[in-house]
C-alpha cells in the first residue's frame, strides 16, 4: 500500500510529500507521530518543495549572466554603499511600490553585481525577475520587429515583476531603440520596477537617449519613486585580480 501511495503522489508531482513519506517509512518514524502530526509533516515538506522549486524557476527564468548574493556584497567608505539601505531594498518592498533602483559609477565597481544581487534576492522572495544587456535587449527587440513578434516580446517585459537593465548608455540610442524604451519604461511605470545600472552619471542619460521630448518622458517616469546609488572606490575585478595575484606568489 506505501509503494501505491508513493506511486500517486509521484504521478499527481507531489515531490515534496513524496519524498518525506518515502524517509518516514525508510527510517521507521511513521509510527512516532499522531495522524494529525504526519499530515502536517507532508504538507510542510510539500509546501517547502514548491516554494524551492519556484525560486529554481524564477532564478532560471530570469537569465542572470552570474550569481550574486546580498550577503556577500562588500562595504566600506570608499564604495559610498550604505549597507541598511541596501538590506532594506532587499526585502523587495520597492518592487510592490513600483520604484525604481538607478545604480551608477565607474566601470568594475560592482554595479552589475548589486543588480543580480537584489534581483536574485527578488527571487527567492518570489517575484518575477528579468536580467538583460541594455544593449543586446535593443538587438532582440529590433529582430522581433523585423519577424512580427515586438509586441509579444514588449508583453513578456511587461509581465515582469521587476526588470533589470544593465551597462545602459554605452552607446547612445537610435530612434528604434529610444522609442523602444520609452515603451518598456510607459508599460512599467507605477505597475513594475526597474533597476538600471551604468557608467554615467544620472544627469547625463538625457544626451544618451537623445530627442529632447522623448529623453524628458523617459527620465520623468524612471526618476520618480527612485533610489539612486552612487558607487565610488577602486575597480573590484581589478582588485579581486590583485588579491589573486597575491595569493599565487
Amino acid at each position: 500500500m506505501n509503494q501505491a501511495t508513493l506511486s500517486k503522489m509521484k504521478i499527481m508531482r507531489f515531490y515534496g510529500m513524496h519524498d518525506a513519506l518515502k524517509i518516514a517509512i525508510e527510517t521507521g518514524k511513521t509510527d512516532h507521530y499522531t495522524v494529525d502530526q504526519f499530515i502536517a509533516q507532508l504538507i510542510e515538506a510539500e509546501w517547502d518543495d514548491r516554494e524551492n522549486r519556484k525560486i529554481t524557476r524564477n532564478i532560471k527564468n530570469a537569465r542572470f549572466r552570474y550569481k550574486a548574493s546580498i550577503e556577500n556584497v562588500i562595504y566600506n567608505k570608499q564604495r559610498n554603499l550604505d549597507q541598511t539601505k541596501l538590506m532594506r531594498l532587499a526585502q523587495g518592498e520597492f518592487i510592490d511600490r513600483g520604484e525604481n533602483i538607478l545604480i551608477t559609477g565607474s566601470t568594475g565597481v560592482g554595479k552589475s553585481y548589486i543588480a543580480t544581487a537584489l534581483g536574485y534576492q527578488a527571487c527567492i522572495e518570489g517575484y518575477r525577475v528579468m536580467y538583460y544587456s541594455t544593449t543586446k535587449l535593443f538587438a532582440k527587440l529590433k529582430m522581433a520587429k523585423a519577424e512580427g513578434e515586438y509586441l509579444k516580446e514588449l508583453s513578456k517585459l511587461e509581465r515582469q515583476s521587476l526588470l533589470i537593465l544593465d551597462d545602459f548608455g554605452l552607446q547612445p540610442l537610435d530612434s528604434q531603440s529610444r522609442l523602444a524604451f520609452l515603451e518598456i519604461i510607459e508599460d512599467r511605470h507605477g505597475k513594475g520596477s526597474v533597476i538600471i545600472t551604468s557608467q554615467l552619471p544620472v544627469s547625463g542619460w538625457y544626451d544618451i537617449i537623445g530627442e529632447k521630448t522623448i529623453a524628458d518622458a523617459i527620465m520623468d517616469r524612471l526618476v520618480h519613486k527612485t533610489y539612486r546609488i552612487e558607487l565610488g572606490g577602486e575597480s573590484m575585478r581589478k582588485k579581486k585580480a590583485t588579491l589573486i595575484t597575491e595569493k599565487k606568489q
